[in-house]
């Protein structure tokens, strides 16, 4: 099996260390770069560098990214520019980043993936609502996340709403008439699914998709104790992302 030489940028925070981790212990996987801004000496056996040249330089076959958008909107042309395949569980991309990205990797023999979420039972939770929404007249999305995420909702919450097309009908209409406070009634994300946000400290991450028609409702609940839950599907994403082609969208396309 050739080894894969993989680099983390975001290594010091909490999620890089959990990949830098992970890719240490995983067959065929070998940790050769670690970068982080806010970084300094070493990490399982590799200096941080605060340079994304670095990864250049040790030769990165994968590049893993769990930083903010505004880091990875330079890092994701660098990677194209030099051919390293990205591996992105960074959120709050907007519609022309992701314009941006898949511009500057069809023309790069390198490829991307970008992931609301690699736990595979939170890609399995999108998958059946996604089947479920258009047997339903209503639809709502409440995700819980530890209290020091900085955006909101989620990207696995837009993500998931994205997927929930309703059916023929479309969805029963909202008859709230009084609000108070504002916003009580959520946030109305894709496809007109209304989304709660928690922010809550002592939770990881955490979602429930409901969903009610006449006399019934179906609640589809997904839940991450921990940061490892993420990491065969990062694994997955390094070993596989050879195989796409240019941008690619979601876990499920490598599975």
């Amino acid at each position: 099996m050739a080894i894969v030489r993989v680099g983390v940028v975001g290594a010091t925070g909490r999620m890089g260390q959990a990949v830098c981790g992970a890719v240490t212990d995983a067959e065929g996987l070998e940790l050769v770069a670690a970068v982080d801004v806010n970084g300094s000496g070493a990490t399982h056996g590799v200096e941080v560098s605060t340079d994304l040249r670095a990864l250049a330089e040790a030769s990165c076959h994968v590049v893993v990214d769990f930083t903010t958008a505004e880091a990875a909107r330079a890092t994701l042309p660098f990677l194209a520019l030099h051919g390293i395949h990205a591996v992105v569980g960074t959120t709050g991309f907007d519609d022309d980043d992701m314009t941006a990205f898949a511009s500057v990797f069809d023309g790069s023999s390198a490829n991307c993936l970008v992931a609301a979420n690699f736990a595979i039972s939170a890609v399995l939770m999108m998958k059946f609502a996604a089947e479920a929404a258009a047997f339903f007249d209503t639809a709502e999305i409440i995700e819980l996340h530890h209290d020091e995420k900085i955006d909101a909702p989620s990207g696995t919450a837009l993500a998931t709403a994205r997927m929930m097309h309703p059916g023929e009908q479309g969805w029963a209409d909202d008859l709230t008439q009084l609000e108070e406070p504002e916003g009580a009634r959520g946030g109305q994300g894709p496809n007109g699914v209304r989304i709660h946000s928690v922010r809550m400290r002592g939770m990881t991450a955490h979602q429930e998709v409901i969903l009610g028609a006449q006399g019934q409702t179906l609640t589809i609940r997904q839940d991450s104790y921990d940061r490892t839950s993420f990491m065969p599907g990062v694994v997955l994403a390094c070993r596989r992302i050879k195989e796409a082609s240019g941008l690619v969208v979601g876990l499920e396309t490598l599975l």
